[in-house]
């Protein structure tokens, strides 16, 4: 059985230290550099959700050619529903 030492804890304390720089110099050389292809790809894939939009649209308005009027309704008026009766006020001076 090994028990804990000064020196260990030393040793540890300093490889938790020289963990934490290493990271923090590899991230200052390799976030930008992943940010940017992040950036990039969501860009692509944003023109062509647009590209796609932009080309369903212009696919369904050339085939809709004809207008179709529903004659129907254009006879009988929907009604209104009458929720009460109109009161009008006037001032007292």
């Amino acid at each position: 059985m090994q028990t804990a030492s000064f020196i260990g804890f030393i040793k540890a304390l300093f490889y938790m230290i020289a963990f934490y720089y290493i990271f923090k110099f590899l991230a200052k050389l390799f976030l930008p550099l992943l940010l940017k292809k992040v950036v990039e790809k969501a860009g692509e894939n944003m023109q062509k959700q647009q590209q796609y939009a932009q080309d369903n649209t212009w696919k369904k308005t050339q085939s809709k050619d004809e207008v179709i009027y529903n004659t129907a309704n254009a006879k009988n008026p929907r009604e209104t529903k009458k929720v009460g009766d109109y009161v009008d006020y006037e001032e007292i001076d």
